[in-house]
Formats: structure tokens, sequence, C-alpha cells
């Protein structure tokens, strides 16, 4: 039975978590397994990888056969390494003293690197953040603009209506006084000589001193005694009538004259 190290997938969809196990290779992937060494997230960056040291370097010394993902799982945590310097150990090549102080130089500059990662993740996504805000800020402004400009134009047009209307106000009125001037020039005059005579006309009681004289003439009362003579000479006038028709009938009578 050959033993494989190897991941069993966990988590959730979009979201893996993987445990690291040695199991029989012919187990399904996510069944049976003989022992769990660790865990690994990639969902983190840097991977967080949890690993049972130990356990795992027992497994690749008894020679477990590892996965692609596993094997370099193993190499990032130093476990390949530290193989590799214990069997230098069983070849009389190193000493024991020597593996653990090589292996725990290798871990310090490890860390150093991993730590010196850790900080220019931090310092990008510090960097990425700000450029992702002065973006916003960029999108925001440019937003901004293009409504104002979107919306000056409007005003500027309702302006320009504006200042024409008054314009054409202005016009017309000046075209009013224009023809009032124009007008009251000729229709004035004919009313200022009505204005003129009707003063004159007015003062008409000009005549009233003839009334006045009437009163005058009236208490005449010295020609009475002609109008009485007037009176008494009518009824001469009425002979003057009765003997018309004398006058009339002695025509008649020399008009008949020739008849006979």
């Amino acid at each position: 039975m050959a033993t494989r190290i190897r991941l069993q997938r966990h988590g959730k969809k979009n979201k893996a978590f993987f445990h690291i196990v040695a199991a029989d290779s012919r187990s399904k992937r996510d069944g049976k397994f003989i022992e769990k060494i660790g865990t690994y997230n990639p969902n983190t960056n840097p991977a967080t990888i949890v690993i049972n040291f130990d356990a795992a370097l027992k497994w690749v010394q008894v020679g477990a056969e590892m996965s692609d993902t596993a094997r370099a799982i193993m190499s990032y945590k130093g476990v390949l390494h530290k193989n590799h310097l214990l069997n230098g150990v069983k070849k009389g090549a190193l000493t024991a003293e020597q593996v653990e102080e090589k292996f725990n130089q290798w871990l310090a500059d490890k860390d150093a690197n991993i730590t010196g990662k850790q900080d220019n993740v931090a310092k990008n996504a510090a960097a990425d953040k700000v450029a992702r805000m002065k973006a916003e800020a960029d999108t925001n402004a440019a937003k901004a603009k293009a409504i104002e400009e979107k919306n000056t134009p409007e005003v500027e047009e309702v302006a320009a209506v504006e200042v024409v209307a008054a314009e054409v106000a202005s016009e017309t009125e000046e075209v009013a006084e224009v023809v009032a001037e124009e007008a009251t020039p000729e229709e004035v005059p004919a009313e200022e000589p009505a204005t003129e005579e009707t003063p004159e006309e007015v003062p008409a009681p000009a005549e009233e001193p003839a009334v006045e004289e009437s009163p005058e003439e009236v208490p005449a009362p010295a020609e009475e005694p002609a109008t009485e003579e007037t009176l008494e000479e009518v009824p001469a006038t009425e002979e003057v009538a009765t003997e018309a028709p004398a006058t009339e009938t002695a025509q008649e009578s020399t008009e008949e004259t020739p008849e006979a």
C-alpha cells in the first residue's frame, strides 16, 4: 500500500480550504485518510499554512509520495530541507549540531523573507487603497464636472432667452413711444383750437348785456300810446280791406263790358 501526502478540499464555493493528510493513494480525494498533518488556506496573502512539522517529516522520511501542491508546501515549511540535512548526518557529512545550526539559520532567513513579503503586501495594499481612493475622487470630480457642464449650458440658454426677451420688450416699448410721439403732434393741435375756441365761446355772456339792455328798452311805456294809435289805425286798414272788394267788383264790371 503506497502512502501519499495530499490535500483534501473543504470550505465553500470560491473559498476553498484544504486539509493536508497522509492517506492511501487508492482512497478518494476527500475520503478516508490515515493522518491529518496540517491545513492550508490559499485565500490569504501570503497563504496561511499550519503544519505538524514532526509528523510531516516522519512521513517524508519513510518515503511517502507527495502531490505537487503538497511538495511545494513541504518545501515552503522546510520539511524537505530538514530531511536533506538529516540524510547528510546519516552519510556522516554533517553532525546533529551542524544540522540544527544550519536549519535554524534557514528558518531565520525564511522568516525574514516572509516578514518582508508581508510588509510589502501591506505597503502595496495601502498604496493600492490610496490609488483607489484617488481614482474614485477623480471619477467623482469628473462626474461632477460633467454634470456642471451639462447643466451650465441650459442656464446660459435661459439667460440668453431672458436677455432676448428683455431686448424685444424694450424695442417694442421704444416703437410704441415713437408711434405715440408721431401720433400726438397731429392730434394735439386739432384739439388745442377746440380748447382755445371753447374759452372764447364760453364767455358768450357777452350777449347778456343785450338782455340787460332789453330790460331797459322794455320799460319804455311812453311808446304805448303809439301802440294804441296803431290799434286805432288798424280799422283803417280794415276799411281798406273792405274797400278792396269794391274795386274788385269794378274791375269785374269792366271785364264784363267787353263781352257786351
